[in-house]
């Protein structure tokens, strides 16, 4: 029975996010006959796609892959435009999927849980918002993205001296405009390797202050040509099948050979071969370079060769290669143009590994060494708190008054199959910790988890069972397993500040926290314990 007003409200589950994972359950679940609702801290749906925004914002999977399987009218009807999917095209495709599906009558933007608690007797949670709202609902799912709490710049010294207008890409102003402006950019991970290359384009000049140096892959963006999405369309279902079938979530054409087992001319041309296709069907030249050092040594050296040859300066070349970690084991980064705008006359830049930052001025910065740069506007590409961020900044407390976020601040996160954490009942986590996430297309791993939550309700309700969570010891067992998978691979050694274990957060718990064994493999262990009356859950 659904109980509404401008203050409460009484729903059988609440979802927490209104971006792919958010909107596909609220579909998902409305269609199962559930009293389901979403809040949403934006004005409009999207998620991280509503909020970054920033120039060259781009994703990084083809965008006619980069969108839900489960509406084949929209993959006929929708005209994607590009190979690769810039932020105002996926941002245009979500909201045409809240048109088409009347979504948006179930949503309160605008709208921040800051606070949610287990009820043990009513077996419900009571959930506060940012307006003055109490929700109550059995069900809770944190459809709230990896990477949607920014890293606050707390690094870089006596920043608050800086009296110009500082920019956060993960917030960018919809009127900004930088043109002719004097401009530097911290942050050249993926985000920073596609805003420098943007903004270059129109700014006065660029300073680029690089903390760590990125390998960047060569996008080979292109509009699609004439017949060519005609053609996706007619292989559609078979595409979908494919990318389901795909450890990472998205067909691509793998090596199946190992780096190593052929010799220096074919592993050479091989990666030429990648490097001229672009994207990241680079990281598939072969088989083994996520899990062999070698053969990641191979690839890194091909990537300086590319480095020198782009960039015109030898030092600036020298100064962009990274050589504390092997390629992959930080987040790959594709981006346009990126070692290209390094030859610039207008882009200069300072790294900080050789030359330190000492502190922040009225008018720009100061290094070590005494020199010295003015500009009028300062742009942070400094990261996020991935996966745990969104769940740590709202207040949640579980059974006997267990505190999440001490929990996970203190210990790091917890999950079982990435869906439950043992204490926090009927609290489900969409494609987040513990699941494959950002170690592959993100629209097949949220479909994965929307698909379970359905049957796992319609299981629960039909059992007569109210409560499920994450039995401690499976919970225990399933942490070791991510940890271990991931130890199989290079992905562990990612420099001091990989956020794929919370690295670049000072004081937050090491552990890896996205599940690496691909998605295939996952679906089979979530799918495992449905079929065995859900083992490694406590039911009610």
């Amino acid at each position: 029975m659904s109980k509404e007003n401008s203050n409460s409200a009484e729903l059988d589950v609440l979802i927490v996010g209104a971006g792919f994972s958010g909107l596909y359950l609220l579909h998902k679940l409305r269609g199962d006959g559930y009293n389901v609702r979403a809040v949403e801290a934006g004005p409009e749906v999207g998620g991280t796609w509503f909020w970054n925004r920033y120039p060259g914002a781009r994703c990084d999977v083809e965008s006619v892959d980069y969108s839900y399987s489960w509406d084949p009218e929209m993959d006929q009807t929708y005209e994607w435009t590009e190979k690769y999917p810039a932020q105002a095209d996926i941002l245009k495709y979500l909201k045409a999927v809240a048109d088409k599906n009347d979504l948006r009558k179930d949503i309160d933007f605008n709208t921040r849980v800051t606070q949610m608690t287990w009820d043990e007797q009513t077996k419900r949670w009571t959930s506060t918002t940012d307006t003055g709202r109490s929700i109550t609902s059995q069900y809770v799912m944190m459809a709230v993205g990896c990477l949607s709490v920014p890293k606050e710049p707390s690094d870089l010294p006596n920043f608050d001296r800086f009296t110009g207008e500082v920019l956060r890409t993960w917030n960018w102003p919809e009127d900004a405009d930088l043109t002719g402006k004097k401009v530097a950019v911290i942050g050249t991970g993926s985000t920073g390797a596609q805003v420098i290359p943007a903004l270059a384009e129109i700014v006065d000049s660029l300073l680029v202050i690089q903390r760590t140096p990125n390998f960047v892959i060569p996008t080979r963006n292109r509009p699609l040509n004439d017949g060519e999405l005609d053609e996706i369309r007619a292989d559609y279902p078979d595409r979908r099948r494919r990318n389901r079938a795909h450890p990472a979530g998205v067909f691509r054409s793998d090596n199946p050979k190992n780096a190593m087992e052929v010799d220096a001319q074919e592993r050479h041309d091989t990666f030429q071969e990648r490097w001229e296709g672009g994207g990241i069907n680079f990281l598939g030249a072969f088989a083994d370079l996520m899990f062999n050092k070698e053969a990641n040594d191979a690839v890194c050296e091909f990537v300086h060769e590319k480095i020198d040859e782009t960039v015109t300066d030898p030092a600036v070349a020298d100064l962009l290669k990274p050589r504390s970690y092997p390629m992959g084991a930080k987040r790959p980064v594709i981006a346009t143009d990126y070692y290209e705008t390094f030859n610039k006359p207008n882009v200069t830049l300072a790294d900080v590994r050789t030359n330190a930052l000492a502190t922040f001025t009225e008018t720009g910065v100061e290094f070590v060494d005494g020199s010295t740069y003015d500009f009028d506007v300062l742009v942070l590409a400094t990261g996020f708190d991935s996966f745990t961020g969104a769940f740590t900044q709202i207040d949640i407390t579980g059974r006997d008054g267990r505190k999440l976020a001490e929990e996970w601040t203190h210990q790091g996160p917890a999950t079982y199959l990435g869906l439950s954490t043992a204490g926090f009942p009927n609290m489900v986590l969409v494609a987040n910790v513990g699941s494959p996430s950002v170690l592959a297309n993100m629209i097949t791993a949220i479909e994965q988890h929307v698909e379970w939550v359905s049957h796992m309700l319609a299981d629960q309700k039909a059992n007569g069972r109210t409560t499920i969570e994450a039995e401690p010891i499976a919970q225990k067992q399933w942490v070791e397993t991510v940890e271990a998978i991931a130890n199989m691979t290079l992905w562990p050694q990612g420099d001091s500040g990989s956020w794929y274990r919370g690295a670049n957060i000072p004081g937050k718990p090491q552990l890896f926290m996205p599940y690496a064994g691909g998605v295939v493999e996952y679906e089979k262990a979530i799918d495992a314990t449905r079929e065995n009356n859900y083992s490694g859950f406590v039911t009610a």
